[in-house]
């Protein structure tokens, strides 16, 4: 079998492979594609199975990918500073008024209005200021998205409707918040995002 028969037989097998661990169609293709590249380079008479060889290697570079993107978000996390959450507040003098109250009513609606991936890039953007390259990297969608998405939210949340007064009915992303706030750490914030979206996923 020369290089081009096995090119044309293992990569629609790897790219289901690479797909199903990184869930992205596109960052499978690149994976493949550089797995492929990589095995043209090498002495083939070192390898004795060839398709063993390209599976392990997909399967490796997947796992690569995998943990370059956590660091990546690690990071995020840890330069995410919610400062900017306190002195708005401040500006906006609602310290004068009962402050829980007012957050829950807020964080109410914001919650009842917006989609999952829309209140994460909303409430992150608005209140904390993160940057639309650490939003792309944290949700994994690119820039233009995040901010279609943020566009969108505050459209949604400045069309007129009636205040919804009852009482927030997802009470740990108004715990998370409050902790973002007063433990200037918004990990756990970011962390119920992730799992939101990982039981709401995003609507088509």
């Amino acid at each position: 079998m020369n290089q081009s028969q096995a090119i044309t037989i293992y990569q629609p097998m790897l790219q289901s492979i690479a797909q199903r661990m990184l869930g992205s169609i596109a960052d499978a293709e690149d994976i493949v594609q550089d797995t492929l590249l990589k095995w043209l380079t090498i002495d083939k008479e070192k390898i004795s199975n060839t398709k063993a060889y390209l599976i392990k290697s997909v399967t490796n570079n997947c796992i690569n990918h995998l943990n370059a993107i956590k660091r990546k978000k690690d990071e995020c996390i840890e330069s995410i500073n919610p400062k900017e959450l306190i002195d708005w507040y401040r500006e906006k003098e609602l310290f004068h008024f009962d402050f829980e109250n007012e957050l829950s009513s807020a964080l109410n609606v914001i919650h009842k209005k917006l989609e999952p991936l829309e209140k994460s890039v909303y409430v992150l953007r608005e209140f904390f200021g993160v940057e639309y390259d650490e939003l792309q990297v944290l949700f994994n969608k690119k820039k233009d998205n995040c901010r279609k998405l943020f566009s969108r939210a505050k459209d949604k949340l400045n069309q007129e409707t009636s205040k919804i007064k009852d009482e927030i009915s997802n009470t740990s992303f108004f715990e998370s918040f409050k902790n973002a706030c007063h433990l200037d750490n918004p990990s756990e914030l970011i962390q119920h995002f992730m799992e939101e979206l990982q039981t709401k996923p995003e609507k088509k």
